[in-house]
């Protein structure tokens, strides 16, 4: 069944640039369901036996391709078709969130790229996908218009730029090991220059991708000036693609060399200026998309804390370095959820009210409930508070931090969430009006669908928060 993740969704981008403009809408729904089922399909099975893996017309590595699902790919998988019904359902609802009829198969063809990513076996497929969503994700952010073009042009040169760097790096294996089965070359990698310049190269190529502080500068341009559905998926989905592949590269190769601790901590420590700088710009900033903009690359940091954490706990202990690779699992999904819902709600108040400038906000709180609530109840999850799951995540970093001995990392997710916390606020206030004093939005309230659908993707947030426990489990069964 792995296979049908990436041929449906491609099979469906074909139909859907051939069709008329009014059937594209229900192609991308339909392909999200089947491929969403194939999802449901693959949890039970990956509970069962821990892997599910399939080599492509027979052949096995070193040779052939091989696909593969465990814990981590199936949760990753499960959020990118949540957010991508989401968005898709906002897209045929209103036309002004997606830009053009042509965000149909350029979604589809990044829904098929990110799957794929998420269940390839060997480095050169992960390539040849992460070049497939590079595409299709500029091409989407060039949607929004004149000034979104050249964001998507910026956009462009650092994620080509990041290729290069990990293709160097894919070389460098393949050079060293006779193959590019990630599990393989692990085992034939020594401890020496090449393995820590694979594992560097990676980190630099990656970085750019997923805007990990200070390579971030792309993102608060190209994400606020695409249209509000291209912001949620850009968000949630397309940067976790190449924080995945950082996530396999540092888990299977780090552990062969004596620097992948030291470049696990230089990533954690960038993470960290992330998180406080992220925070910072986000609260000087007076658009509402610009500010969940900086806060992406805060949350971003985040991200990065498990890869010391996975390694040194690993060192300290099973359960130690199983609480950081869960810990960070798990905070990836929470933010996917949070983050897509906060862009739809911003794109659904920019509908209404004609602009995102938080001054021209004033009583969305009181006209607009659910769109306010939705980023109200997303900035907590952000933030890390109970009951959501952005708060079971940093809990388990939180664990794992003192595991280990890194408490320094604890201070890190404290002030990030005081941050976050601070930023929400603001967003808050601008849409707050005493009674009598809330002028009705400039466009008029949009239909509720454009504000039930983020509102469930925030509440979807605190319901899994509430009960963490299949997604934990499948999750930390994946651990390295």
């Amino acid at each position: 069944m792995i296979p049908l993740l990436l041929f449906v969704p491609v099979a469906a981008a074909v139909v859907a640039a051939l069709v008329p403009a009014r059937f594209r809408a229900a192609v991308g729904v339909v392909a999200v369901v089947a491929s969403g089922s194939v999802v449901m399909a693959l949890w039970p099975a990956v509970v069962d036996t821990g892997v599910v893996r399939t080599e492509l017309a027979g052949w096995i590595p070193p040779l052939g391709i091989a696909l593969q699902a465990d814990g981590a790919s199936v949760a990753m998988l499960a959020l990118a078709h949540v957010v991508f019904l989401a968005a898709f359902v906002m897209g045929s609802a209103e036309p002004r969130l997606i830009g053009a009829d042509s965000f149909w198969p350029l979604a589809l063809f990044a829904m098929a790229a990110i799957s794929g990513v998420f269940v390839a076996a060997d480095l050169f497929t992960i390539y040849v996908l992460l070049e497939l969503l590079t595409l299709a994700a500029v091409a989407l952010v060039a949607l929004g218009g004149a000034r979104a073009r050249v964001a998507a042009l910026r956009y462009l040169f650092v994620a080509v730029t990041g290729s290069l760097f990990y293709l160097l790096a894919v070389a460098l294996v393949y050079g060293q090991a006779g193959t590019l089965d990630l599990a393989l070359a692990a085992g034939r990698l020594d401890d020496g220059p090449v393995t820590a310049a694979v594992l560097a190269l990676a980190l630099v190529g990656m970085g750019a991708k997923m805007a990990l502080f200070p390579l971030h500068s792309w993102l608060p341009v190209a994400h606020p000036a695409a249209p509000a559905a291209v912001s949620a998926l850009l968000s949630a989905l397309v940067i976790k693609a190449s924080l995945f592949v950082l996530w396999r590269m540092f888990a299977a190769v780090g552990p062969e060399t004596a620097l992948g601790p030291v470049l696990a901590n230089t990533a954690a420590a960038a993470g960290a200026a992330g998180i406080l700088w992220g925070g910072f710009m986000a609260l000087r900033r007076d658009r509402l998309k610009t500010v969940i903009a900086y806060s992406t690359v805060a949350q971003v940091g985040y991200l990065v804390l498990m890869l010391p954490l996975m390694l040194d706990g690993g060192a300290h202990g099973d359960d130690a370095g199983a609480a950081g690779w869960s810990g960070g699992v798990v905070l990836a999904v929470a933010h996917g959820l949070a983050k897509a819902a906060m862009f739809l709600a911003a794109g659904t108040l920019v509908v209404a009210y004609g602009s995102d400038r938080l001054g021209g906000l004033r009583g969305a709180l009181a006209r607009m409930p659910l769109a306010a609530a939705t980023i109200g109840i997303a900035g907590v999850g952000l933030a890390g508070l109970p009951p959501t799951l952005g708060f079971v995540g940093k809990w388990q970093l939180l664990e794992s931090s003192l595991a280990v001995g890194a408490w320094w990392w604890v201070a890190v997710l404290l002030a990030g969430g005081l941050l976050t916390f601070a930023y929400v606020a603001k967003m808050l206030r601008a849409m707050f009006a005493p009674p009598g004093d809330d002028p009705p939005p400039p466009n008029g309230v949009p239909r509720r669908t454009l504000s039930i659908v983020p509102f469930l993707l925030a509440a979807a947030s605190v319901v899994i928060g509430v009960f963490p426990g299949p997604l934990v489990a499948i999750i930390e069964g994946a651990a390295p």
